[in-house]
């Protein structure tokens, strides 16, 4: 036990030195964030792309559909398809902020090491599992991520000692509790891949006027098989998930781009004014306008 929490005082060292500011921060390793919170925070919706997220000090909460996902020091998160969420930070101080590591998982690393090991996947692939799984660090994923960010004291190995930890982080997940998940979204005759394909769709055509029967024969499925699968991994049936996409954009386009909420609704696939209003409410839980101008406000 001394062995780990040593590993775990060692890494939250290394996050807060090079994450002072509240939020997260990306770092001189590609794909590497670090997270720091001293405070619980109110709900924020975003997406979570594929990747593997250590806590290190605090908790989470996170909504997916209508799955609530807590974790804490120790556990670590991994998302293999792309999906929209509400999280918040449920445990952190000032003493003893919510640190938390984030690798992005690299498709063509993921196949590439997967072709080079003897992993195999499961004869029974996974049926039910969402995907955004948590489970307790090992060991052995543990060192690997000490190792990682002793890295960023060592900019001149990075470049070539990165890499090589990094794999190893995606093999210690490959052969853990999660494996099976991520090899079944990351090989192209499974029903996982074929839903991470669909989901990749959506997100480029989310304004578009979704047939779920066109997109099932696009991805090779029956709609039966299509929308079991779908809500499997991403807790949400196809409507509902293109719907949170079409208000995340339409956020963006208020709060960055500044656009009216009438022409953000338009740009994102929303004909009626009165109806992308009230989804917006429903989601966010005030009108655009007002969503708007308290986010606005709170950063002056």
């Amino acid at each position: 036990m001394s062995l780990l929490f040593n590993r775990y005082q060692e890494i939250a060292s290394i996050a807060g030195r090079f994450a002072l500011a509240e939020g997260e921060v990306q770092t001189g390793i590609d794909g590497l964030g670090i997270s720091r919170r001293t405070t619980p925070s109110a709900p924020c919706h975003s997406s979570y792309r594929p990747c593997f997220a250590m806590v290190i000090q605090g908790a989470k909460s996170l909504q997916l559909g209508g799955d609530t996902i807590n974790y804490g020091a120790g556990d670590y998160l991994l998302t293999s398809v792309d999906l929209p969420v509400t999280w918040r930070v449920v445990e952190a101080s000032t003493e003893v902020p919510h640190l938390c590591i984030t690798l992005a998982i690299n498709s063509e690393k993921l196949l590439h090491l997967l072709s080079r090991s003897t992993i195999q996947r499961s004869a029974t692939p996974p049926s039910g599992q969402r995907g955004i799984v948590v489970n307790a660090a090992t060991p052995e994923l543990l060192d690997a991520a000490v190792r990682l960010l002793r890295l960023l004291d060592s900019p001149a190995d990075i470049a070539a000692m990165a890499p090589l930890i990094e794999q190893e982080i995606l093999y210690r997940i490959l052969t853990g509790p999660a494996g099976d998940q991520l090899i079944d979204i990351a090989m192209a005759d499974s029903q996982g891949n074929r839903i991470a394909r669909a989901i990749g769709w959506l997100r480029e055509n989310f304004a578009r006027t979704l047939r779920i029967e066109e997109l099932a024969e696009h991805v090779n499925m029956s709609v039966s098989s299509f929308h079991h699968h779908f809500k499997s991994i991403t807790a949400m049936t196809p409507v509902q998930y293109q719907k949170q996409i079409r208000l995340h954009e339409a956020r963006r386009l208020m709060l960055i781009e500044r656009l009216d909420a009438g022409t953000a609704g338009h740009r994102v696939g929303y004909q009626s004014p009165s109806q992308f209003s009230r989804e917006y409410s429903r989601l966010y839980g005030m009108s655009p306008a007002r969503d708007v101008d308290a986010v606005l406000n709170a950063a002056e």
